[in-house]
């Protein structure tokens, strides 16, 4: 027959303990309460035996929380929103929150829905990566009073607390890193125009050559979304031009694997025939055929840094301790980018 104790008041008595005590040591409370080790030992070891499980609904009920967290991203596919996701999986795991995960599938709508799932739900926080520039029904989730956090991309329009990556500063380190290779002819694939992500990067692009005193070619920046089928689009596009540039920056990882699968079926190689910088490391990209000089996004801090943040709000409702941040990335050199001389 297996053991079992259904309640704190059953687990307490077969442990021969208070209630209250053994309340506390389930709750992490032991030090607070100088409850001591032998004893937390002893209420540890009585629940796995008599397989005892608080009821976290009704202790969410009673405490107002759930102790369950949202996380909406646009493309759970892409390795880098996959890394952020499993960061904040492992801190939540480690401060006793659950995650409900939500890929909007780069759809605002699809975003909105999710959204209103997770306030149904009670999530105790939300974190959130937008998927497009309308930012009305995030706006309306924090208005409503839930704790919000928003990531990879900021939306300049709001005051929405952010963690993200100082995405102009990649973009410029790229650009001036192709430039000091003696490129002078550089195009930009970017992604979807609007976003604050792209329009940074593209800033840095710009930039970077207007101090060089290199003159801003408008046919050399192209392109509308993230994705692997724009990186092929435009690259077939380029392909074509009358001048052609001597380099591709990308400012996605996916958009990089289409210009490289472009690439393929012209039988051109990089860098002999096209030099490459793209935003976005991967674990893939030194092991390519040309090992891929990229922008390494902090993936890793932009997760606890916003797990960290949201646990803030949550707990702090003084909103002016509240920072958002952009953190930097770090320009990784392989071998994607051809040496020039400055005449070319």
């Amino acid at each position: 027959m297996v053991k079992k104790a259904n309640n704190i008041k059953e687990l307490a008595e077969k442990l021969k303990l208070s209630p209250t005590t053994v309340s506390r040591v389930l709750n992490g409370k032991s030090k607070t309460f100088r409850i001591s080790s032998v004893t937390s030992q002893k209420v540890f070891d009585g629940a796995r035996e008599y397989n005892y499980s608080p009821n976290r609904i009704a202790r969410g009920l009673k405490l107002e929380k759930t102790e369950t967290l949202g996380l909406i991203i646009p493309d759970i596919a892409n390795p880098y929103f996959g890394s952020i996701a499993k960061t904040i999986e492992v801190e939540a795991h480690k401060r006793g929150y659950s995650i409900i995960l939500g890929d909007s599938l780069e759809e605002v709508s699809t975003e909105a829905e999710l959204l209103k799932l997770l306030t149904g739900r009670k999530a105790d926080g939300i974190i959130i990566a937008p998927a497009g520039k309308k930012s009305r029904h995030i706006v309306e989730a924090e208005q409503q009073g839930i704790p919000l956090v928003v990531i990879d991309r900021f939306l300049p329009d709001t005051n929405l607390p952010y963690i993200t990556t100082n995405n102009y500063a990649g973009a410029l380190m790229a650009m001036e890193h192709l430039i000091e290779m003696g490129h002078r002819n550089i195009a930009c694939i970017q992604g979807i125009n609007g976003i604050s992500a792209n329009t940074d990067r593209v800033q840095g692009y710009c930039d970077a050559l207007r101090k060089k005193g290199i003159a801003i070619n408008d046919h050399y920046i192209l392109g509308n979304d993230f994705g692997e089928l724009n990186g092929y689009n435009q690259t077939r596009k380029i392909l074509k031009m009358h001048h052609p540039p001597t380099a591709i920056f990308a400012l996605s990882n996916l958009i990089s694997l289409g210009i490289l699968r472009a690439l393929k079926e012209e039988g051109l190689k990089v860098p002999d025939d096209m030099s490459l910088v793209s935003f976005d490391e991967q674990p893939y990209s030194p092991f390519l055929a040309c090992p891929m000089t990229t922008v390494e996004q902090p993936r890793n801090e932009i997760g606890k840094e916003a797990f960290e943040l949201l646990l803030q709000i949550i707990n702090d409702k003084n909103q002016e301790n509240i920072i958002s941040k952009k953190l930097m990335p770090k320009l990784i050199i392989r071998d994607s980018v051809k040496k020039f001389s400055i005449s070319n």
